[in-house]
């Protein structure tokens, strides 16, 4: 647990939302102290991303509130999110292939104008891409192109972070380092949102773990106790940790 924790940096509640009337998220609440790792998981379906959608804007509020700092940012357009310090990685990176690695991070920048292009070098640098600068994003492979990710919403210097499986795929050397990582960004006092099946990566940096279920949440709290409780087993069909 991060005894450093500090203000609650994140707040959901009875926050729904649906697809073509499905319901994707159902009345969840959700707190989370400045400078905490949260690992957000579920079975496939349960509402994980659709979470991270709402949070930052990419679909809208149906019902609920979501706030930033104690500032309501439920209703407000992705842009004016990361205004106000939210930014986030995807699943599968959203980047301009035929630009450079520079270019695409400065393009993130011109979303906080008041940034200086010194905050594109420290992102780099951070996210180990400095010498690759001038490379195309296209030719970065899938781990390169997460981390090019990861480099473009730092330079934004978020106060919250939303990462949706940033560990797929990645080999034990690769998740060595993105543990670094997000350790480092938690210890500069970074609030951080994780998205994650990759267990091992979930337990050395989540300070809390939220189960969902068919968009609800079944269940908050450390790793080991959650795993143990019931409810969490029987969404996971008796196998036990995903």
């Amino acid at each position: 647990m991060n005894a450093r924790a500090g203000r609650c940096m994140l707040e959901l509640a009875a926050v729904s939302c649906h697809y073509d009337g499905v319901q994707a998220v159902e009345r969840l609440d959700l707190t989370l102290a400045q400078g905490q790792v949260l690992g957000l998981v579920g079975p496939n379906g349960s509402g994980k991303t659709s979470t991270l959608n709402l949070i930052s804007g990419l679909v809208p509020l149906k019902a609920g509130r979501i706030s930033l700092a104690g500032q309501d940012i439920g209703r407000m357009p992705m842009h004016s999110r990361l205004a106000c310090g939210l930014a986030r990685t995807f699943q599968t990176a959203r980047l301009f292939g035929r630009l450079t690695v520079e270019q695409n991070v400065a393009v993130a920048l011109k979303m906080v104008p008041a940034l200086g292009a010194g905050a594109i070098g420290e992102a780099l640098a951070f996210a180990g891409l400095t010498a690759r600068r001038g490379e195309l994003a296209a030719h970065l492979d899938r781990e390169g192109q997460r981390r090019l990710e990861l480099a473009r919403a730092l330079a934004c210097r978020p106060r919250m972070l939303l990462l949706d499986e940033p560990g797929a795929s990645m080999n034990a050397g690769e998740l060595a380092q993105l543990r670094r990582r997000i350790l480092c960004l938690r210890d500069r006092g970074m609030t951080i949102l994780l998205v994650e099946h990759v267990m091992e990566l979930l337990e050395a940096v989540a300070d809390r773990i939220v189960v969902l279920h068919a968009g609800r949440k079944i269940a908050d709290g450390a790793g080991r106790a959650v795993w143990a409780m019931p409810a969490v087993r029987a969404a996971y069909l008796g196998a036990g940790p995903p």
